[in-house]
């Protein structure tokens, strides 16, 4: 008889230590899935920062290459010069025309 409460005992044990051993491994495989979750979200954040980061790299080569056309620096840009004679051009115009405005009013004016 003392043999089977000796063996009893060890059973008690036993079960007592799986138990335990269960409990760390409900734990340890909680732990595991946490951890696989959080590097998913990581993931998915890293793949967002990349698309946003190509995204605005397209949009700042796109804004750059309309830049140098439009200062003619690229291919089928407005050339610098002729943006230069368009301005002497026109502030020439304006020129002759307050002269003109000026002799027309002056000359208006002493025929009164």
């Amino acid at each position: 008889m003392s043999t089977s409460r000796v063996e009893d005992t060890y059973e008690a044990q036993n079960d007592q230590r799986l138990d335990e051993l269960h409990s760390k491994i409900r734990t340890l495989r909680g732990v595991t899935t946490d951890i696989y979750d959080d590097a998913e979200r990581q993931n998915l954040t890293l793949d967002d920062t990349s698309n946003s980061f190509s995204s605005f790299g397209a949009t700042l080569s796109q804004s750059s290459r309309r830049a140098s056309q439009a200062f003619g620096l690229g291919p089928g840009g407005v050339k610098q010069t002729r943006i230069i004679f368009y301005i002497v051009g026109g502030v020439i115009g304006l020129w002759i025309l307050y002269k003109l405005s000026g002799f027309w009013w002056s000359s208006s004016a002493e025929q009164v």
